[in-house]
C-alpha cells in the first residue's frame, strides 16, 4: 500500500501573514542617498536637516535609516562644537594682555567755502577684549571743526568699561570716562560709576542690554572753578540687524548728579544724557558706512552755554 505523508501548510501561512504585518525595512534608494550624501558634505546643519526631513517624506519606508543618519550628523556636529569650545576657552586662557582685542575705527570729514569756510573731523575708534568671564570696553572720539579761521567745536570723550559676567544675562560693571568740551563750559569732566546691568534681549538678530548704577562726578569748568557731585548712571545699548548689510544702533547714556549736599539736590541737580543713533550698512566684510545723530543734553549748564548739543555724522567705518 502507497503511503502518502503531507505536509501541513498552517505554518507557512503564517509566517507570511507575519512578513506582511511587519514588512522589512526599504534601502534608501541611491538618487535619495546621493542628495543626502550632498548634503551631508556642505556640514551645513540646516541644509542637511532640510533634505533628510523631504527625503522621508517621499520615501517613508527608509525612515529609520535616514533618522540614524541625522542622528549620527548631529553627533558629530556635537564633537566638533565640544572640540571647538575647548579649543577656544584654551586659547583665551593662554593669551596675553594685547591678545584678544578686537575693534572699529571710524572717520569722516568735511570742508565747505564761499559764504562761510568751515572744515572739520570726527573720528572715533571702539576696542573690546572678551574673555571667559571678563569683558574690555575702550571707546575713544574726537570732533574738532573750524569756522572763518576760528575754532567752532572740539570736543573729546574717552572711555573705559570693565565687564564681569554673573550669568549668561546678568553682569557687573565698572566705568571711567574723561570729556572735553570748552564750548560746553568745562576743560574736563570725569565721571566714575559701577554697578549692574542686565542683556534684555540677546538674538542673533536684535540685543538689548541696560546697566544701572551710582556715579560720582568732578567737573573742571573753563573759568577755573570745579563741582564734585555724587549721582546715579543708566544706560543703554540696543543693536537692531534689518538686514545682512544692514543695522540700526542706538546707544544711550543718561548722568543724573546733584551736589553733595543733600538740601540742594534739586536747585543745583544736573542731568547729562547722551543718545547716538546710527545707520551702518556694509560694504564689504571689513569696511562698513555709518550715518548717525548725536543728541548731548546738559540741565545745567555753565552761563553763555546752551543746554543741548546735536551732531549728523557721515563716516566710514572698519573692523579689525
Amino acid at each position: 500500500m502507497q503511503t502518502i505523508l503531507t505536509v501541513p501548510r498552517l505554518p507557512t501561512l503564517a509566517a507570511g501573514l507575519l512578513f506582511l504585518a511587519v514588512p522589512a525595512q526599504a534601502e534608501i534608494p541611491p538618487p535619495v542617498q546621493a542628495m543626502v550624501d550632498a548634503a551631508l558634505a556642505t556640514d551645513d546643519a540646516g541644509k542637511v536637516q532640510t533634505v533628510i526631513d523631504l527625503a522621508i517624506q517621499t520615501n517613508p519606508g527608509a525612515e529609520g535609516e535616514l533618522r540614524q543618519i541625522l542622528a549620527q550628523f548631529k553627533a558629530h556636529k556635537a564633537a566638533q562644537a565640544a572640540l571647538a569650545a575647548v579649543d577656544k576657552e584654551q586659547k583665551i586662557r593662554e593669551a596675553g594682555l594685547i591678545d584678544l582685542w578686537s575693534g572699529k575705527g571710524q572717520i569722516g570729514a568735511f570742508q565747505s567755502s564761499g559764504n562761510s569756510n568751515d572744515a572739520g573731523i570726527s573720528a572715533s575708534l571702539d576696542l573690546t577684549r572678551t574673555g571667559i568671564d571678563w569683558r574690555h570696553q575702550i571707546r575713544a572720539r574726537a570732533d574738532y571743526q573750524r569756522s572763518n579761521g576760528r575754532t567752532s567745536r572740539e570736543q573729546y570723550v574717552l572711555v573705559y568699561e570693565p565687564q564681569f559676567r554673573i550669568s549668561p544675562s546678568l553682569f557687573t560693571y565698572a566705568l571711567a570716562q574723561y570729556e572735553h568740551d570748552r564750548f560746553q563750559g568745562y576743560t574736563g569732566r570725569y565721571s566714575l560709576s559701577g554697578g549692574i546691568g542686565y542683556d534684555i534681549l540677546k538674538k542673533s538678530s536684535v540685543s538689548l542690554s541696560a546697566k544701572l548704577g551710582p556715579a560720582f562726578r568732578r567737573t573742571e569748568f573753563t573759568n577755573g572753578t570745579s563741582a564734585d557731585n555724587l549721582g546715579g548712571l543708566i544706560g543703554l545699548d540696543f543693536d537692531w540687524k534689518l538686514s545682512k548689510a544692514l543695522t540700526l544702533t542706538q546707544d544711550t547714556n543718561l548722568i543724573a548728579d546733584s551736589g553733595t549736599r543733600a538740601a540742594i539736590i534739586i536747585d543745583s541737580g544736573n542731568t547729562s544724557v547722551v543718545v547716538v543713533t546710527g545707520l551702518e550698512a556694509k560694504i564689504s566684510d571689513r569696511l562698513t558706512t555709518r550715518i548717525s545723530y548725536t543728541l548731548e543734553y546738559d540741565s545745567n549748564p555753565p552761563v553763555g552755554a546752551v543746554s543741548t548739543d546735536t551732531l549728523s555724522r557721515f563716516t566710514l567705518v572698519y573692523g579689525f
